[in-house]
């Protein structure tokens, strides 16, 4: 009597069913986009709050009130660096040249100041560096006499803040984090428009939604900008 083997697994066993790709696809895109919204969230979450609070406040920047508040300071150049500041300045009078070392080495000690990288406006009489800032400015005037002076001027942290949201005197490391947070702001917006669209046929009201948000300012800019 011959033993039959049982039947093995058949081919078409192992293959899923056409209609299961599609859900499988799908599962797969919102997986990833889902990682992606959460990331791209991450990354945003702290500047979105201080984006969004500071569009507030400089929308209102006329009814916040700032008491600018001046500071000034003076200090006595040293003898032996005049007869140095006085010769460079004659050789760029009326014009801008970078700050040289020695006055940079004393002013970085002598005020609360890093002339580093810093060019100053010559004249027969003195140099003028301007130090502008964020939520200020600063200024500091070397006399080709010996006599210097520093005044700041500080408008409050409010100020401080716009001055970060609109990226004003905040050199070129914030400006680099504002780039940033602008392109994980795109992915943000992108992937949390995908994922709508993946979930609107089962809530109605996605479509909707969204054309009410594409279309409230250009009708608003339309009527009542001009």
């Amino acid at each position: 009597m011959s033993v039959q083997n049982p039947p093995g697994p058949s081919v078409a066993s192992n293959v899923a069913p056409a209609s299961a790709l599609p859900g499988a696809r799908r599962s797969l895109w919102l997986k990833t986009l889902h990682q992606w919204h959460w990331i791209s969230s991450a990354i945003c979450l702290m500047a979105m709050l201080l984006f969004s609070i500071t569009g507030f406040t400089l929308n209102h920047a006329a009814q916040i009130e700032a008491k600018p508040q001046v500071t000034r300071q003076k200090a006595t150049v040293p003898a032996a660096l005049l007869p140095g500041l006085q010769s460079y300045a004659e050789q760029h009078v009326d014009g801008e040249a970078p700050v040289p070392p020695q006055l940079v080495e004393w002013a970085n000690g002598a005020f609360p100041v890093n002339l580093r990288g810093r060019s100053a406006e010559w004249s027969e009489e003195d140099a003028y560096i301007a130090l502008p800032r964020p939520g200020g400015d600063a200024w500091l005037r070397v006399g080709l006499d010996g006599r210097a002076e520093y005044e700041v001027t500080s408008r409050g942290a409010i100020s401080w803040l716009n001055d970060l949201h609109k990226g004003r005197n905040t050199g070129p490391v914030w400006s680099w984090f504002i780039d940033l947070f602008a392109l994980a702001s795109l992915v943000f917006c992108i992937t949390g428009f995908l994922i709508m669209k993946i979930h609107a046929a089962n809530r109605p009201s996605t479509w909707p939604v969204i054309g009410f948000g594409i279309v409230l300012p250009a009708v608003l800019a339309l009527l009542f900008i001009h």
